[in-house]
């Protein structure tokens, strides 16, 4: 029989992290590894075939190549259980309520000390240093503490690797540190603790805690929400959006919650993908935050988004996926007995025609994209700045049959600046800060209905994709902007006559409905939906963006 050799053999003490830098957090007598090669925690990650732990499933490959892990309990985030510490400079700053729920800073120290106490009793630790920022000048270096491979993995590729000299010269400051002891469990008798789950953010002392979760999501948008708190502060919007690049240098940012096609149409074989799902614009213009990109994978196949399909390979981490059979380790993409919410993560080059450095210019356009179940939203309408602030703040999609359970009708959803899990300050905030740049570079704002036409759900048919795609086309080259405009009822926002590609009929959505009355009944409906869920915003938004919502 052959020997199994222990994997740190392999490992050179170049890649240890120097004890004084642990000592800090009184992890000095433990191992630590930091920035490991992918190949080194593929062979670390798959130990656990040989030595399984009790809470999780062991990780394994994939027939194509990429590690397959799972995160036990906790398939997605729990949003209910993070908590921002509330201090003397929080307090005044942060948007509290159900999204940022607060908690004392001794109550943080406690849970840190449940988190440290696990790390240190671990027999390796791994470190992971990498940049969340494209531009050089406006970038944060991030220090992660974790005890999985899969962990660590996951954020070599979700932050942007740093050089050989970069990791000596650049990271001896930290602008912000993540303690994952996921799987250890929070204490629910520590005041402000409601479960064994608990992720607490320290703005402050910028740290981040994860207790009582393995899901690697928690680090990627604990990331994202630091960077919409600390970016403002220098005059860069943090947004939740993809990015693309024309031929021609022409910057788009589309903005759309899950199901509204952000994915699908942000990859377009004309254009060069700047991101999929996070981005800044400053002063010098867009970057990406990320180093790659986290897809959904529930009925993935290579017809329907072939880049993330062939992205499926060698230094990819799927998670909580199930296979076709044991022996041939392929994925079944319709498998969602663990969660419908199975993920993929890539580094970004992985995606073909992707563009390095993740950086463009200021955006010429801006797609905010819904899916409208109820179909009274035109294919596309202009908007003015003050209506992209107010629908930039409504956030609208709709859910539909087969969403989620005992979803029978559409069910109007909205979620502030389209990520409002993500905003520890107000909405307002962001969107003044969209409207001044918008301003200030002459971009051009467009609302995109890839929902319903002719009816609502159940009656009308889903927009058309070629559509859709014949619309973003005309903007993108400058036909749509000429064209004759007129005013949609109710909503008052300006809608195209006409659009190469589209029919003439459907742009305005009234033309599509049989039953005159029940579009007019359907749309003053929409309509009421916005104008209550906006009332939770007016406290701190001018008339002016208020007055540019729907009148009735």
């Amino acid at each position: 029989m052959h020997k199994i050799f222990p994997i740190f053999r392999i490992i050179t003490s170049k890649r240890r992290v120097p004890k004084e830098a642990l000592a800090v957090w009184g992890l000095e007598n433990s191992i630590a590894y930091r920035n490991l090669s992918t190949s080194e925690l593929y062979e670390i990650a798959c130990e656990s075939l040989l030595y399984p732990q009790t809470q999780v499933r062991p990780t394994t490959l994939s027939s194509t190549g990429a590690l397959v892990a799972y995160s036990g309990a906790k398939t997605g985030r729990s949003p209910k259980d993070k908590r921002i510490v509330e201090d003397q400079i929080t307090r005044k700053e942060i948007w509290w309520g159900d999204v940022n729920i607060p908690i004392s800073r001794d109550s943080h120290v406690l849970l840190e000390q449940i988190a440290l106490q696990y790390l240190v009793t671990r027999k390796r630790l791994y470190v992971v240093d990498g940049y969340a920022g494209w531009d050089l000048e406006n970038r944060l270096r991030i220090r992660v503490y974790c005890t999985r491979a899969y962990h660590a993995l996951f954020m070599t590729n979700m932050l942007i690797r740093p050089n050989n000299e970069e990791l000596e010269s650049d990271f001896r400051d930290i602008d912000f540190h993540i303690f994952n002891a996921g799987a250890m469990a929070a204490s629910n008798k520590i005041p402000g603790v409601s479960s064994d789950t608990c992720v607490s953010v320290n703005l402050t002392d910028k740290k981040m805690v994860i207790l009582g979760t393995q899901y690697a999501g928690e680090m990627k948008k604990g990331v994202f929400g630091v960077c919409h708190y600390l970016f403002p502060k220098k005059g860069i919007l943090s947004m939740h959006s993809s990015a693309n690049e024309g031929q021609n240098g022409d910057v788009t940012l589309l903005f759309g919650l899950s199901g509204t096609g952000k994915t699908t149409l942000s990859a377009d074989p004309k254009r060069k993908l700047i991101g999929d799902d996070e981005h800044c614009w400053s002063e010098n213009g867009i970057f990406n935050i990320e180093g790659g990109c986290y897809a959904k994978c529930v009925d993935l196949s290579a017809e329907k988004e072939p880049e993330i399909f062939n992205a499926i390979k060698f230094g990819a981490v799927l998670e909580n996926v199930e296979f076709v059979s044991k022996e041939s380790r392929v994925v079944n993409y319709n498998d969602i007995s663990i969660t419908e919410n199975t993920r993929v993560s890539y580094p970004l080059d992985f995606i073909p025609g992707a563009k390095n450095p993740a950086i463009g210019g200021h955006p010429k356009n801006i797609f905010f994209l819904t899916c409208d179940a109820y179909g009274v939203l035109p294919p596309v309408a202009k908007l003015s700045a003050e209506q992209a602030m107010y629908h930039f703040i409504s956030g609208y999609t709709a859910k539909v049959a087969g969403t989620e359970m005992g979803v029978k009708e559409p069910q109007a959803t909205f979620s502030a600046c389209f990520g409002e899990a993500f905003l520890p300050l107000h909405p307002a905030h962001y969107a003044q800060m969209l409207a001044d740049k918008m301003n200030r570079h002459g971009t051009k704002c467009w609302l995109i209905n890839t929902g319903w036409s002719g009816g609502k759900y159940g009656v009308g048919s889903r927009m058309p994709l070629k559509y859709t795609r014949a619309i973003i086309d005309a903007i993108h080259n400058g036909s749509l902007e000429n064209a004759e405009f007129e005013n949609y009822q109710i909503f008052d926002v300006q809608i195209p006559k006409n659009c190469p590609g589209v029919p003439q009929h459907i742009l305005n959505p009234k033309n599509t409905w049989t039953n005159k009355e029940e579009f007019e009944s359907s749309l003053r409906y929409l309509a009421e939906k916005f104008i209550n869920n906006f009332s939770k915003y007016s406290s701190k938004t001018s008339e002016s963006v208020i007055k540019s919502g729907p009148k009735l």
